[in-house]
């Protein structure tokens, strides 16, 4: 039935279940597993207390250090669970946006996300990623809560 499964994660919580739930869908239908994480690019003027503190490539450090710890995480599950895996990072503007060019790109035919991701403000301000990956995507999303 689906034989790439894109899994996007920010390393949240709920993120980490999708990740668990999207692993062993794959391994029950022998399918494999890309794993995504986005990197949104520095911002001189923002509401991101990370951004804020940082200078441009100490944020840029952090971030890929977080990402590396995020993608191996999720790569030694799907070792573990005997489920091929791939994992990218990819740095954009729009999170949504690139999990919806990554699926194309990939060849992914489901993409498992979490419900959410960002609280705060920023969920408020940006709404939710994954409603966009919804309204977007032309690939069949299933939503872990």
């Amino acid at each position: 039935m689906y034989v790439n499964i894109l899994i996007p994660t920010d390393g949240s919580k709920l993120a980490d279940k999708a990740v668990q739930h999207g692993i062993a869908l794959a391994k029950r239908i022998g399918a494999k597993v890309t794993v995504l994480t986005i990197l949104t690019p520095f911002h001189t003027f923002t509401i991101d207390t990370q951004m804020i503190e940082d200078t441009p490539a100490q944020y840029k450090a952090r971030m890929e250090e977080h990402a590396e710890k995020i993608l191996g995480a999720a790569a030694r599950a799907a070792q573990a669970a005997g489920v091929a895996c791939e994992t990218d990072q990819v740095e954009h503007e729009h999170p949504y946006r690139a999990i919806v060019d990554t699926a194309e790109s990939k060849g992914c035919d489901l993409i498992v996300m979490a419900s959410h991701g960002r609280r705060g403000v920023s969920a408020i301000v940006l709404g939710s990623e994954t409603v966009k990956v919804l309204t977007h995507c032309k690939v069949p999303v299933l939503v872990h809560r």
